[in-house]
């Protein structure tokens, strides 16, 4: 690999050749994208989710310096405000966004926290001792063209 490339993975119920940004019923944390991760775990709970067997689809990923890129290097206020404008449907202008990904108990937070719930303190109160985990979103076609598949393997679950 190239200085600066990553290896990043992708959970589904298929092979990904070729990625493409899909609009849902729901957005997601970073609006509607093509969600990877740096950890291959994390795309294996990703492929099985639903049916207990999927593909964890392997991507390398060279930055392109051309593309409009958010980074979030953990959760801090920023990251909150900026997924609740997401999730309340509001689009933004980044090619990629990269960060923490809010895994099932902190995404309650922020749902709460949305819907009135809980505090803004409460959420970090809460929410801090939870560890996040990793996503990187690319939400522009140019974005995805900084994605090169790899490969796809199977993947069950093992309980």
């Amino acid at each position: 690999m190239q200085e600066g490339q990553r290896i990043l993975y992708h959970g589904s119920k298929e092979i990904v050749e070729f990625p493409e940004i899909r609009m849902a019923k729901f957005q997601k944390d970073f609006y509607f994208g093509f969600y990877c991760t740096l950890l291959s775990e994390q795309a294996h709970r990703w492929a099985i989710r639903y049916t207990g067997a999927g593909v964890v689809n392997e991507y390398i990923y060279t930055p392109d310096e051309t593309l409009k890129v958010l980074k979030f290097s953990e959760m801090t206020e920023e990251w909150l405000d900026f997924i609740v404008k997401c999730r309340s449907g509001q689009k933004h202008s980044y090619d990629i966004v990269e960060g923490p990904m809010a895994n099932d108990t902190i995404f309650n937070y922020i749902q709460n926290f949305i819907d009135g719930k809980i505090s803004r303190a409460a959420f970090w109160e809460l929410a801090r001792f939870k560890k996040p985990t990793h996503q990187i979103s690319f939400h522009s076609i140019n974005a995805l063209t900084a994605l090169k598949f790899v490969k796809g393997y199977n993947v069950y679950d093992e309980k």
